[in-house]
């Protein structure tokens, strides 16, 4: 991963102290520069292997890391998973060595490596982001990860995106932290969510006849709830779940003065959702076809936290 610049104790003193007094230091004033320097921190391999796994990487898939040291993230997706992909670093350094793992490893016609700042880096033909930055990068980068494709696969070894929830989080023992002195890695992995929030629209055919049906979904990052109305009654949604493109969500509606229970699930494609309806009631049951189109959206409430761009991409490790 990228290199960070300490600014209040010089480069050798850091170097004396270790990588694990260095890494406190550095994380406390959050202070970086575009010179890279101190500390180098590597992501264990058993760790990369299980981050890998976590985001289900295989040979369809164009994975970037960013902050990505020796490179060892992306061959190892390469080699092992058989991925495409490229890593950027700001340490010229990180970037020879990572060139020379790449050739080793033979999968220099698969993967690059890019001196650049991760904020000016292209994420949009990514399907996987792999990441080991600073807790204040991972904000400041949030905003942007927000904007990526729906389904898009963010992985980050040891910091969150504070009140982004992850969709799963690991935490494993490594005998490879802090130079062999072992300890505890935390993995956290998000599917990036479709925007949902808004009034969707639709009509389905119920005991023979057509039904209007009008739902207002509310949004939190990949978190959704509302209610819907149906036959001039609201009633609220219920076990409503969005993973990437996917959403699913259900609720029993009065209708000609029967109780029926709907279950809704579909893939979001820009301001339609389609997929298919399963109804339920003491005389019948069914399943249709279902084609729901935004009739007004809402603001998305991504929350996405820190705006502001970095001056420098920072992170600790490869």
């Amino acid at each position: 991963m990228q290199s960070t610049s300490c600014q209040r104790k010089p480069a050798h003193i850091l170097r004396r102290l270790g990588a694990a007094t260095a890494l406190v230091s550095c994380v406390a004033p959050f202070a970086w520069s575009a010179e890279p320097s101190v500390p180098y921190v590597p992501t264990p391999h058993d760790v990369v292997e299980r981050m890998l796994q976590i985001a289900r990487v295989g040979p369809t898939d164009y994975l970037i890391d960013l902050g990505s040291g020796d490179g060892r993230i992306v061959v190892t997706a390469a080699k092992q998973f058989g991925a495409r992909g490229f890593g950027v670093d700001l340490n010229p350094d990180r970037i020879r060595e990572s060139n020379e793992n790449a050739r080793n490893a033979g999968v220099t016609d698969k993967v690059a490596f890019y001196q650049r700042n991760l904020f000016d880096t292209d994420l949009s033909q990514a399907t996987v982001i792999t990441m080991y930055l600073l807790p204040r990068v991972n904000l400041e980068l949030r905003p942007k990860l927000l904007q990526l494709k729906p389904g898009t696969r963010i992985v980050s070894h040891d910091f969150s995106m504070d009140d982004w929830k992850p969709d799963a989080q690991v935490t494993m023992e490594t005998s490879g932290r802090w130079g062999g002195g072992g300890g505890k890695s935390d993995i956290y992995f998000w599917v990036i969510p479709a925007k949902v929030a808004g009034t969707w629209r639709w009509d389905l055919t119920v005991s023979g006849k057509q039904q209007p049906y009008e739902v207002t979904l509310e949004q939190r990052f990949q978190g959704v709830s509302g209610s819907a109305r149906v036959d001039g009654r609201t009633v609220k949604l219920q076990d409503a779940q969005l993973s990437g493109e996917d959403i699913r969500f259900g609720f029993t509606a009065e209708i000609g003065g029967m109780p029926v229970k709907h279950e809704f699930s579909g893939k979001v494609e820009g301001e339609s959702i389609i997929g298919s309806a399963a109804l339920s009631s003491s005389r019948a049951q069914g399943q249709q076809d279902w084609s729901a189109r935004r009739a007004s959206p809402a603001n998305a409430a991504f929350r996405s936290g820190a705006s502001r761009r970095a001056h420098a991409a920072s992170g600790l490790a490869g």
